[in-house]
């Protein structure tokens, strides 16, 4: 599994098409981070402030149809996605829990009129294909 970090409202902007952010066109992929770990410190360095809503997607790597490389220049590795997020490989998303002074943390995402996956009684995991 791998993790990207999105807004609430970029990500559901328009859920009948592949995610395609910012940085697809500008750097040529998608950021993603190869555990939660990594994508809660990532989140807490660059994303605390960020206002509004905040999910991470996680996504079955087997199952993108976009190249992913193992790519990084500051020591790490991180998964870059080289091309847009097919909704079909969303395992799950999980809403990101930003409280003053604590860590952030992840709470399943619930979405509200979207059904889960086929199959799938897990809450937050939304079907996006």
């Amino acid at each position: 599994m791998i993790f990207h970090i999105v807004a609430l409202t970029d990500w559901t902007a328009a859920p009948e098409l592949p995610y395609a952010p910012a940085s697809l066109d500008s750097e040529g992929f998608v950021h993603c981070s190869a555990d939660r770990a990594t994508a809660l410190a990532i989140t807490e360095a660059y994303y605390r402030d960020t206002p509004g809503t905040l999910l991470t997607v996680e996504l079955d790597e087997g199952a993108l149809t976009s190249e992913v490389r193992r790519e990084g220049e500051s020591g790490g590795l991180y998964p870059h996605v080289h091309g847009p997020l097919n909704r079909g490989a969303v395992v799950r998303v999980w809403e990101v829990v930003r409280t003053p002074g604590t860590p952030a943390t992840w709470e399943p995402w619930q979405s509200g009129d979207r059904r889960a996956p086929h199959g799938s009684e897990e809450p937050g995991a939304a079907d996006f294909s």
